[in-house]
């Protein structure tokens, strides 16, 4: 079956006579504006979704995909049951109670103040990443008491007394605040104590370090400690009782739906949060400003269809005598728009096709040769990652900017008149 003619006589204008060059020259800048645009758009938009996603990787590695707290009261006594009855409902992989509260470390070096975990040394490996974030030590050492040496109060020129401690765990940012290494001992002070004749009193306790972690995230790294959840029980005079339960996932992006289901199982009494909804002035943020850089850069490809528009309407001078020896042929303007729209679309088509394997290798010479120093900027590389929804986005608005730049000189070529284009012919 043959082509439609508007095809061919599409094709023959985007190349240029020997006497007028400046079509030919217009018609590669075109392209090129949009190559560009598109290149950039998918650098832009693969860079922005990898550093999304790297965010969000480390978040997920340090806290729940869920939390559930009683609505009611700041704690919860009978967690035991409710973490059984948690683990049942679909879609949940683990559950664990923990303590949260918010205290002092003070050191001979240092004083911090920082939000302390009680955790299940046992459990927290199922629902977190901690285990596979430590640098030196172990989930299990929280639970074992440690052995350490301190001056002795009552006669300071006596040997050091040997004292059992418990083990807590510090963020590696936090423990070079506080100048301890593993093995010293750092005192955790609780400004909730004993209330006595002159007022509440704060509640000191001694800690072994045991162990270090290494989130990613300077935020968590920096401020957040762990400690076995029975000596946060005892130290903050809780009881039988926890902050709150929480639980892994199988699908992290349909945790809100998880969290729905978990709160129709235990009843009114009991609300659960995921990880969207307690970090999403992040997520909000991240993904405005995807939003913004991809719209500023569409700017690049409509700034390059203008160059379309002056190439159309320079063919379309320049072809007067054709276009109207054509509509004297019989053409009608239907078919005379399409061969304009057709250059239009050609010239889209060509630079998108160029400009996405242009964007993909910039971001592989990015991600190969670009690398910066973790103890610096917690990133080796520049993560990066595309997404097929976000080329077709790409591909489509730079398609559909340089059909619509040729609207306006195709309708002008419609309308020529044949009679007014050859009376001096």
């Amino acid at each position: 079956m043959a082509l439609p003619y508007e095809i061919f006589v599409g094709l023959r204008y985007l190349r240029a006579k020997r006497r007028n060059r400046t079509i030919s020259l217009n018609t590669m800048v075109s392209i090129a504006g949009i190559t560009l645009g598109v290149a950039a758009l998918i650098g832009t938009v693969g860079i922005m979704t990898g550093f999304k996603e790297d965010i969000q990787a480390k978040i997920l590695g340090t806290t729940a995909h869920i939390i559930v707290q009683d609505r009611m009261k700041d704690s919860m006594s009978d967690y035991d049951p409710v973490t059984k009855q948690v683990a049942t409902v679909p879609g949940v992989v683990a559950a664990t109670p923990f303590v949260l509260k918010q205290v002092l470390l003070t050191t001979q070096t240092g004083v911090q103040g920082i939000v302390i975990r009680g955790i299940d040394p046992q459990r927290e490996g199922t629902v977190t990443e901690l285990a596979k974030n430590l640098l030196t030590g172990q989930l299990a050492d929280l639970s074992r008491p440690v052995k350490v040496k301190q001056p002795n109060a009552e006669n300071p020129t006596a040997p050091a007394v040997e004292t059992e401690k418990p083990g807590i765990i510090l963020g590696k940012e936090l423990a070079l605040r506080l100048g301890v290494f593993v093995g010293d001992t750092i005192n955790v002070v609780s400004p909730v104590g004993p209330i006595s004749a002159i007022g509440m009193v704060p509640k000191i306790r001694t800690f072994a370090l045991v162990g270090l972690f290494q989130s990613g995230m300077y935020e968590y790294d920096s401020s957040l400690a762990y400690i076995d959840l029975a000596e946060a029980q005892k130290f903050f005079n809780m009881g039988q009782t926890v902050s709150g339960i929480e639980i892994k996932v199988t699908d992290v992006f349909h945790a809100a739906e998880t969290a729905r289901s978990v709160e129709q199982s235990l009843g009114f009494a009991y609300g659960a949060r995921d990880w969207m909804q307690m970090n999403r002035n992040l997520f909000s943020a991240l993904k405005l400003e995807k939003t913004m850089m991809f719209l500023l850069l569409v700017l690049i490809t409509i700034v390059a269809s203008f160059n379309i528009v002056s190439t159309l309407t320079m063919i379309v001078t320049e072809k007067q005598k054709e276009i109207a020896i054509l509509k004297a042929m019989g053409a009608t303007r239907k078919s005379i728009r399409r061969i304009f729209m057709l250059n239009g679309l050609i010239i889209g088509l060509s630079g998108t096709a160029i400009g996405i394997p242009l964007g993909y290798a910039f971001l592989w010479l990015i991600q190969t040769f670009w690398t910066f120093d973790p103890t610096v900027y917690y990133i080796s590389r520049i993560p990066v990652h595309v997404q097929a929804m976000d080329v077709f986005l790409v591909a489509g608005s730079a398609i559909v900017i340089s059909f619509a730049a040729t609207v306006y000189p195709s309708l002008q070529a419609a309308k020529l008149a044949p009679v007014a284009a050859l009376r001096y012919e």
